[in-house]
């Protein structure tokens, strides 16, 4: 019994980290398209000059 206690904490435990740094990361992409829409395109611009 302790086992499945520690598997299905650590399953929940890990299911919650990835979660969080998806959020973490998919924050940080949608703050960066809406604050610089077009640094994106600015940089390919001055590669391709």
């Amino acid at each position: 019994m302790n086992l499945s206690f520690f598997i299905i904490g650590g399953v929940i435990f890990a299911t919650y980290m990835f979660l969080t740094f998806y959020n973490i990361f998919y924050s940080n992409k949608k703050q960066k398209e809406e604050n610089y829409p077009n640094l994106k395109q600015n940089s390919d611009e001055e590669h391709n000059k």
